[in-house]
């Protein structure tokens, strides 16, 4: 009991110092997550405590850089859940048209997947050519994979059955070229695309826009910081305009339940108020 306490006091110790260091804020993270993140850095890196990994840390920004990695978790798909993707051409997109020019942040965008499959979708409907799209993500080798629209062939297959599924309207390999093992996706795709380091935690809003698509990030944030995110995404939209979160997010028992209403509840779109 004594070395549990001991291990999360020390993993609260790590996470300021991140944050005094390299202005890395998790100190609002979900603690059970950011917990169970560190202590799976600590075996990969061969620390035997949690205060060897932050001694490692603050001496070495390289090695930061590395425990960045495993604090984000860069995980993503093409279409990932294709209902949503298939309400938002639906339901949002007949909506967008009516806007003469339309701003999309994709926020915590990781490594790119998600900013594609917008993009492809804004394509098919006519609308990327009059579209900025921000992605924004706190990990610079996430931003840096998206910005190269470099990935494994092998996963193109799953990709492309969420694109049908998503309602797509061409053949999905139209969208990329295969090549050494990798699939490279179309850099006309990313011409409308700005990349940028950006943090829910610390950093505020940009720009106004009228859709913003956050999902599967808030899960990793504890209330307040959620409470933040939501306030800045508020912020940001226009009047009427659109919040798309994950699965397992919502609006509902947050500082803003009563800011937004519902377009698709069951895909997690919502409109301001």
């Amino acid at each position: 009991m004594t070395s549990e306490r001991n291990t999360d006091i020390e993993i609260r110790l790590l996470i300021e110092a991140i944050y005094l260091k390299y202005s890395y804020d998790f100190r609002n993270y979900s603690g059970a997550s950011i917990k169970r993140r560190i202590l799976h850095a600590l075996r990969q890196f061969s620390c035997l405590t949690v205060s060897a990994l932050q001694e490692r840390v603050l001496h070495d920004p390289g090695m930061f850089m590395q425990l960045l990695q495993y604090l984000t978790i860069p995980v993503s798909e093409m279409f990932r859940d294709p209902g949503h993707f298939l309400a938002l051409r639906q339901e949002v997109v007949p909506l967008l048209r009516t806007w003469p020019s339309i701003k999309v942040w994709i926020a915590g965008c990781s490594t790119g997947e998600e900013v594609y499959s917008m993009a492809i979708l804004l394509r098919e409907e006519g609308l990327l050519e009059r579209t900025i799209i921000y992605a924004t993500d706190i990990n610079p080798h996430s931003l840096d994979r998206a910005k190269q629209g470099i990935y494994s062939v092998q996963n193109m297959k799953e990709y492309e059955e969420n694109y049908r599924l998503a309602g797509g309207r061409r053949d999905f390999s139209e969208y990329y070229t295969a090549a050494y093992g990798n699939a490279i996706m179309d850099s006309s795709l990313r011409e409308n695309v700005t990349f940028a380091d950006h943090s829910l935690a610390t950093d505020s809003v940009f720009s106004e826009t009228q859709l913003v698509s956050c999902r599967n990030v808030l899960i990793y944030f504890n209330k307040d910081l959620q409470d933040r995110a939501l306030g800045l995404f508020h912020e940001s939209l226009c009047h009427r305009g659109f919040l798309v979160l994950g699965s397992k997010e919502s609006v509902d028992f947050s500082a803003y339940s009563d800011r937004f209403e519902p377009l698709v509840k069951p895909e997690r779109i919502f409109r301001k108020s």
